[in-house]
């Protein structure tokens, strides 16, 4: 009987996981490879500190070796996570080769571009030291090692064992994690806390890179970096903490928000992160207009102009033909009633169109504004605006005794003119995404969904599309509007060229409907994100200023092709750009509304 027991306990006790032999040689082989490369950062790369960041030290990496040490310890975590070291595999809960593979494309992207721009701008391979020898060769072997690895599901019943192009194409797509093991609550929470901490440092030292070969390394990484913890199933999980705990992640993305003027040493970085704001808040208001009513609107940008003007007559400036000066709350009100005026008085006769035709529309009404405002100069009609030299030399904005355009000490740091209107700015973000997430989850948020999935339906079933599809702009617009008064202030003066439909600087419409196409459609950080990349990009490599609508409409065709819900999607979109084989989605769960079974079917 206890024989029989024992034999029993024996049987069912939980084996120690074993790796196949071949698996084993290739994780080892990405591990030494990535130790290696890692090792590499301690050496000098190069003998002269004629290239940006003297990376001419040794055993203190600087300059493009912290983003191969960085892509390397991350390499380093998610493939110690495959041996089942106990507390990393909660990691790696979507895979534990995928995310391998992406890190270690990662580290060998920044370290051969390394590699490269020193031998393009120093003439010659010879001026390579042995530490980027040896940081090149480890990242290529990490690379063989990864390649090695098994995929972590069956690519397909026809090709389970895809090429090479294959398995990094299938490292793109991450299962669901499943659900995790509950954590205490205060875990959770400073799970939470550091997520967004590391997102402010990354957003941080992005815009604080001070010369172009940085930031290109940073891109190389941040991307293939992002792209490995997506797919290692953190994301998700961390998604779901910030739902079940949705005001604690509300307050952390605020809290995290307000440091960044804090962590910023230059005030032209800081700017950046001020006009990043904007162009956020605008892109976040189209997504009313585009993400939940499904109303295609090419001429967005006339509302953030629209806003700008209004506030820049009332704003006490000397060109002002008004010659009036109202406090921030009145201009504020100002702008956003203009602009939602605007907003109504276009879209009253237009909204009864659908489709190709209304896109048309707002597009022709974004350049009658911007000629409109180019001929009101006193010559081609009332002088208003002062034409094309538009309304220079407005005023700082002072809020309850406080010049936003002076420098102020806070808590010990120096917070500059620009940090002060991204405070502001950020107030007013703040304000947008209440008001969208509210209208979203609303009795009208629902209406506008059901409009977006199908006009004809929702009409049938009682909605009055057309009212809805006008609260829908005007709110839209009203929103622009609130960020035009501020851009007013920041930029110091408005012309008609800031308003253009496309052109080389954002804000513009063509930019504002990518930014949103590219962030996520009807969710809420995924327009701040894809904002901040449209933004932050062409504002980092000017150099590339020729190529940048090349690159720019590269990119949205590759993303189009292999990320066409976004950077940041919901369910609906992930059912409906996705066949079942390919989704992240448990198929047991609930489909989201608007959904059907035709669109899980993939069909």
């Amino acid at each position: 009987m206890d024989k029989t027991t024992d034999t029993a306990k024996v049987s069912t006790a939980p084996a120690t996981p074993i790796i196949p032999l071949p698996q084993a040689a290739a994780r080892g082989l990405t591990v030494a490879g990535t130790a290696i490369a890692l090792i590499g950062t301690f050496l000098a790369w190069t003998w002269t500190d004629e290239f940006p960041g003297n990376l001419t030290v040794t055993g203190y990496p600087g300059g493009l070796q912290v983003l191969t040490l960085v892509g390397s310890l991350l390499t380093l975590l998610f493939a110690l996570s495959g041996y089942g070291i106990k507390g990393l595999g909660w990691l790696t809960p979507g895979g534990k080769n995928s995310p391998v593979l992406l890190a270690a494309l990662g580290v060998f992207g920044t370290t051969g571009y390394s590699i490269g721009a020193i031998t393009q701008e120093l003439g010659g391979l010879v001026n390579l030291e042995p530490g980027a020898w040896v940081s090149g060769i480890g990242a290529l072997v990490a690379v063989i090692g990864a390649l090695g690895l098994p995929v972590d599901q069956p690519y397909s019943a026809a090709d389970p064992t895809p090429n090479l192009w294959g398995r990094i194409r299938h490292s793109l797509t991450a299962p669901d994690p499943g659900r995790a093991k509950d954590l205490p609550s205060w875990v959770e929470i400073l799970i939470i806390a550091a997520g967004f901490g590391v997102g402010l440092y990354v957003f941080a030292y992005g815009i604080g890179t001070e010369y172009s070969e940085l930031f290109i390394g940073f891109l190389i990484v941040t991307a293939f970096g992002f792209t490995a913890v997506t797919r290692a199933g953190l994301l998700k999980r961390l998604s779901a903490l910030t739902a079940k705990h949705r005001n604690v992640a509300m307050a952390a993305a605020f809290v995290a928000a307000i440091c960044f003027p804090f962590t910023q040493t230059n005030d032209q970085f800081a700017l950046i992160g001020a006009n990043i704001l904007i162009f956020a808040t605008v892109a976040l208001g189209l997504n009313v207009v585009v993400g939940l009513a499904g109303l295609l609107d090419l001429g967005y940008v006339a509302f953030l102009g629209v806003g700008a003007y209004a506030a820049a007559l009332v704003s006490g400036s000397p060109q002002s033909s008004i010659g009036v000066e109202f406090p921030f709350w009145a201009a504020v009100l100002t702008g956003a009633a203009a602009s939602l005026i605007f907003g109504v008085v276009i879209g009253a006769p237009t909204l009864r169109l659908r489709g190709d035709y209304l896109a048309i529309v707002t597009l022709g009404f974004g350049e009658i504004f911007r000629i409109t405002m180019n001929n009101l100069n006193g010559n081609s009609g009332p002088d208003v605006t002062n034409g094309s030299n538009g309304i220079p030399n407005i005023p700082d904005l002072e809020i309850f005794g406080f010049n936003l355009g002076l420098p102020h000490n806070i808590l010990g740091t120096e917070l500059t003119r620009s940090g002060n209107y991204y405070l502001l700015m950020l107030v007013c973000t703040a304000i947008v995404v209440l008001v969208f997430r509210r209208s979203a989850e609303s009795r009208i948020g629902r209406a506008w969904v059901a409009i977006r999935e199908d006009e004809t339906a929702a009409t049938a079933m009682g909605i009055n599309g057309f009212r809805l599809k006008l609260l829908a702009f005007a709110l839209g617009a009203s929103l622009a509007g609130l960020a035009g008064t501020v851009q007013a202030h920041v930029s110091y003066s408005v012309t008609p060229e800031q308003y253009q439909f496309a052109g080389s600087v954002p804000p513009n419409s063509a930019f504002l409907l990518a930014a949103v196409i590219l962030g996520g459609m009807g969710t809420i950080s995924g327009p701040l994100i894809g904002a901040a990349l449209l933004y932050l990009i062409p504002a980092k490599l000017q150099f590339m200023a020729e190529y940048q609508l090349l690159l720019f409409g590269i990119a949205l065709m590759l993303l189009m092709r292999y990320r066409p819900e976004g950077l940041v999607a919901d369910r609906r979109k992930q059912l409906e750009f996705h066949e079942t084989g390919q989704l992240d989605v448990p198929e047991d769960k609930p489909l989201p509304e608007g959904a059907t079974g035709v669109a899980k079917a993939g069909a």
